[in-house]
């Protein structure tokens, strides 16, 4: 009779195994939920990433032939420089009217918009596809971009002389900037056209 009244636990220590293991599952769940979506979340930016490297990457410009400058009517300077561009291999569109151009001497530092040609920098299409827009560089194109340095800043200290180093950088809208370094000639005459290095 005493039989009937002992208590079994055997029972509720499995009812507290099982309220145990439900608890562990719960929480890995919770855990894996919250790291799959951390690791989904990186994914994306990682995607993100890469596709804004690719578009940069893939629309450049890249130099076509020498830089070349002209005498200035007082002679010894360099009043205009001129050079051609074309797009990368493989490379897309490349949009002249947002591109900015840099001009940099021992003197001086300018940077312009295009502006229509009246920031003192001109384009002008060379090569061209069947019905492409003409402010756009594609595939197979070459453009000839003239500066004018008086008119690129009236207020210029100097223009280069003899020998000066320049740099000239063009910075499309999206993609690499182009960067031109190259020394003025050592003797420079009026109205006279070199190919500078």
């Amino acid at each position: 009779m005493w039989d009937k009244f002992q208590k079994d636990e055997n029972g509720f220590t499995g009812l507290e195994a099982a309220i145990v293991l439900i608890a562990f599952v719960v929480v890995a769940a919770v855990f894996s939920y919250v790291m799959l979506g951390a690791g989904f979340y990186t994914t994306q930016k990682s995607q993100e990433v890469v596709h804004t490297g690719v578009t940069q990457a893939s629309s450049s410009l890249a130099p076509s032939g020498d830089l070349i400058v002209k005498g200035a009517a007082a002679g010894n300077t360099v009043d205009e420089l001129v050079f051609y561009v074309t797009n990368t291999a493989g490379g897309t569109s490349v949009d002249l009217d947002k591109t900015v151009i840099s001009y940099a001497d021992k003197d001086d530092f300018v940077t312009k918009e295009y502006n229509a040609g009246a920031n003192g920098w001109a384009y002008l299409e060379v090569i061209s596809e069947t019905g492409s827009a003409l402010n756009l560089v594609d595939k197979g194109e070459k453009y000839r971009v003239t500066l004018t340095l008086p008119s690129i800043n009236p207020a210029l200290t100097s223009l280069p002389g003899l020998n000066e180093a320049i740099k000239i950088e063009v910075k499309p809208p999206e993609g690499a900037v182009l960067i031109l370094q190259r020394t003025m000639p050592p003797a420079i005459t009026a109205n006279t056209y070199y190919s500078v290095f």
